[in-house]
């Protein structure tokens, strides 16, 4: 029976998807600072509650065996700890419109640059003109951003350039290595969560016992559950469906989003420089995003 949506149409659409979940997860990790938790609890509620709903499904649907050890080695790396400890540390030093301006507004030109080094995989021409319309919209938003900040925020946006890395090459790795739902499950939260919560329990800075109750499920039930699991599975389908490219211009989206949400939830004003940023940013997706063909 020929399903009612096409893999392009339902591509997109997780990608956009993403969009949202990311715009809200910029804001939630914004209110961590005020919560009591260290940045170490905020990875120990990513992998192990994610770990609690994905272990019983691993153990049914048993996804690594379609993987091999070193694919299990590069992935679970490049979801864990050290990538999300690096995002976490730069809400410390930056303010919240700089994770999506500079983990998402650069995920564009990292992904070019990744697919050209491992996979020899060149952009179009439009595709480079829209990266750069991108390129300079996040750089006028940061420079605009720069009042919210202090001396040490260069540190937040060096972190949250590292994190932007990382996230590229899931996405490339997602597309090249044609990779299901479940082995991402299986190296993002079993792998992690069983390598960093007794790290984190035994040695790391904890606030959790001290935290209230109402900052501490909202980190909970966010970090732990949405992007982690929601998030990576979106991910993953757009880029084997509509590339790693395509979801990259689109997630560039996130930035604009993230100020949207900042404006209506933290009340949070938009300069004109921001305004016109955000549209040169639009205007960049619009020129970069392009049709893959199936194969």
């Amino acid at each position: 029976m020929r399903t009612r949506f096409s893999p392009h149409v339902t591509g997109y659409a997780a990608a956009w998807c993403i969009v949202l979940v990311w715009s809200f997860w910029l804001i939630v990790s914004r209110l961590a600072n005020g919560s009591g938790l260290t940045i170490y609890d905020l990875a120990a509620l990513r992998y192990g509650l994610a770990a609690l709903i994905a272990g019983p499904l691993c153990l049914y649907y048993r996804p690594w065996r379609g993987l091999r050890l070193f694919q299990i080695a590069v992935l679970s790396f490049v979801l864990g700890p050290v990538y999300i400890l690096f995002v976490f540390a730069g809400f410390i030093y930056a303010p919240a419109a700089h994770g999506g301006i500079f983990m998402n507004g650069v995920l564009p030109i990292f992904s070019m640059l990744l697919s050209i080094a491992l996979a020899s995989v060149f952009p179009s021409k439009k595709q480079v003109f829209g990266g750069l319309l991108i390129l300079v919209s996040a750089i006028v938003l940061a420079w605009n951003a720069n009042s919210d900040g202090g001396a040490d925020v260069w540190i937040g946006d060096l972190f949250f350039l590292i994190g932007a890395l990382f996230f590229s090459l899931y996405m490339i790795l997602a597309e090249r290595w044609q990779l299901g739902a479940m082995q991402i499950i299986f190296c993002g939260t079993i792998v992690n969560a069983a390598l960093y919560l007794p790290i984190w329990a035994l040695w790391l800075p904890s606030g959790m016992g001290t935290a209230p109750i109402g900052p501490f499920l909202l980190q909970a039930i966010y970090q732990g559950l949405v992007p982690n699991l929601i998030g990576l599975l979106f991910v993953a389908h757009a880029s084997r469906t509509i590339g790693n490219g395509n979801t990259a211009f689109i997630l560039a989206a996130v930035p604009g989003g993230g100020a949207l949400l900042g404006l209506l939830i933290l009340g949070e004003g938009l300069t004109v420089a921001s305004i016109i940023a955000l549209v040169i940013l639009t205007l960049g997706l619009a020129i970069s995003v392009r049709r893959r063909a199936l194969t």
